[in-house]
């Protein structure tokens, strides 16, 4: 059955790697499994059929057969169970792999996403110079303990893991911020995902999104 996801038709991110069907790409590529993507305007967001799939108006979404999903830690799970490559054999290391994933969304995601809604959409408010520092304060406050788990190690636990896949994608939010170069073993941490194959394969896929011949559907 082909699997078929959606992101936006035109990414606010300008191709960096930032909007959230990069996970799934990366996740997709990693477990080796063809997909097709399906570009979505904001307009087209908002539409009944897209609704019927992703009731929040979000991207991305994941199709296959009759299984339609959206949520990103959703997806990705499910590939991890599915395909092997993202999660252990191991029941205590695999167990240990999905606390990380719910770490990367739960725990260390919603801070950042803090930031950068007080850096970008909250600039111009009188109160946000001094209301910033308490946020990049609160973004540390995760790195730290983030780092201090890491410390030496290569990934989060033995060997790279949808936990990884998902707390790098995360952490790619901090680069403009500067707070990540704070940080030498988790900026190299960073850096050895962006590193791996399959997520240079996700980027040029996102990133193509923006080229002028891009058509509606990318067949990946």
């Amino acid at each position: 059955m082909t699997i078929t996801i959606t992101a936006f038709e035109r990414s606010p991110d300008g191709g960096k790697g930032l909007a959230r069907d990069t996970r799934v790409r990366w996740a997709l590529e990693e477990v080796g499994q063809p997909y097709e993507v399906r570009l979505v305007s904001f307009a087209g967001m908002k539409a009944p059929d897209h609704l019927a799939i992703h009731p929040f108006g979000q991207i991305p979404t994941y199709e296959e057969g009759s299984l339609s999903l959206f949520e990103t830690g959703s997806i990705v799970f499910l590939l991890a169970e599915q395909h092997a490559g993202l999660l252990p054999k191991d029941r205590d290391a695999r167990a240990r792999a999905i606390t990380w994933m719910f770490a990367a969304l739960n725990t260390v995601e919603p801070p950042i996403l803090e930031l950068t809604t007080a850096r970008i959409f909250e600039s111009d408010k009188p109160w946000s110079e001094e209301r910033l520092p308490l946020v990049k304060d609160r973004v540390r406050a995760r790195l730290d303990k983030l780092s201090a788990h890491l410390g030496v190690a290569d990934w989060l636990d033995d060997a790279f893991s949808a936990g990884d896949l998902l707390m790098v994608s995360v952490l790619l939010r901090l680069r403009m911020s500067g707070i990540l170069d704070e940080y030498q073993n988790v900026a190299a941490y960073v850096a050895r995902g962006e590193a791996r194959p399959a997520y240079i394969r996700a980027f040029a896929s996102q990133f193509a999104i923006n080229a002028p011949s891009t058509n509606c559907r990318q067949q990946v």
